[in-house]
């Protein structure tokens, strides 16, 4: 007999993209998973183009990138971005860059016990 397989679509959720310099991704992190984020995921990235504006006001910009991704529901965004713009110093010239992306849906396995409280 097969087993009934069931597609758990999620259609509250938003992407929280950071671009930091290398290195500094891990206590943005950590910072995002205090405020309530479940996961992460990070890659490295080269970046180019605003190094040069920036040394106007004396700050080095590696081009060697971060890139930070976390998934999180509607109601999470708002403070977890928060949280990780303060975390990464996003106000300091030449620190970074933080966007929100609207997921028109997202799938992954989901423990019974949680659909339940969701139902």
């Amino acid at each position: 007999m097969a087993h009934k397989r069931q597609i758990v679509i999620l259609t509250d959720a938003n992407l929280i993209t950071c671009i930091v310099q290398k290195g500094e991704a891990d206590n943005i992190i950590k910072a995002a998973y205090s405020a309530g984020a479940q996961g992460a995921t990070t890659y490295y990235a080269q970046g180019s183009g605003v190094r040069e504006r920036l040394g106007l006001y004396g700050v080095a910009v590696e081009a060697e990138k971060e890139v930070i991704n976390i998934i999180v529901s509607q109601e999470q965004t708002s403070r977890i971005f928060e949280v990780m713009y303060l975390a990464g110093q996003l106000d300091t010239p030449g620190k970074g860059f933080i966007y929100i992306s609207a997921l028109e849906k997202a799938g992954t396995y989901i423990p019974v016990e949680v659909l339940e409280k969701l139902a």
